[in-house]
């Protein structure tokens, strides 16, 4: 099972020794979140609107867990999100994607260690909220169904999924309680 440990004195973040099978997991994970949050296929190909990060096809996703990453500014006003989304959408994908890009070097690198420090820890604290909302939103876990999702037998489909989301919660919490007391 994952570790993670404070750093020395003086540096905030901390150092994850993960295992091999967890190493591939969240290699895996971070590739496929790489491919899910990428730009959309036919996006403008007008220069300056690339340029200054308008994506003027930007669209509410129909995907739930992509919604979920991608959620509506303004819920009451469907015009008001949609132009907000036209000139945010692109970035926010760019960041999401460039987090997840992130975590796998570091693990590739890292071999089992990973140290997480200065901008890596909003990359990898990122990294995991996004993926663990989309398998939530995958699993349509709510605050009342968590615990009848955790005892699902082994043979149900979700059962796997929900120990790969029960982990990551497991990992995000440690490096978030590790971060809260490093100096």
């Amino acid at each position: 099972m994952a570790v993670v440990s404070a750093l020395s004195a003086g540096e905030r973040g901390a150092d994850l020794a993960l295992e091999e099978v967890e190493v591939a997991l969240l290699l895996s994970l971070a590739g496929q979140m790489i491919d899910f949050v990428g730009p959309e296929e036919g996006a403008d190909d007008d220069p300056l609107a690339a340029m200054v990060g308008i994506d003027p096809l930007a669209q509410t996703p129909e995907d739930p867990a992509l919604r979920r990453l991608l959620p509506d500014a303004f819920v009451d006003d469907p015009e008001a999100a949609d132009e907000f989304r036209r000139f945010t959408e692109r970035d926010l994908r760019a960041t999401k994607e460039r987090h997840a890009r992130r975590v796998h070097e570091m693990l590739e690198a890292g071999q089992g260690r990973v140290h997480v420090a200065g901008d890596d820890v909003t990359v990898w604290l990122g990294f995991l909220n996004d993926t663990r909302l989309t398998l939530g939103t995958r699993l349509e876990i709510t605050e009342d169904n968590h615990d009848e999702l955790a005892s699902l037998p082994d043979d149900d489909p979700r059962s796997g999924l929900f120990q790969v989301y029960d982990w990551l919660t497991f990992l995000q919490e440690s490096l978030v309680q590790r971060l809260l007391t490093s100096p």
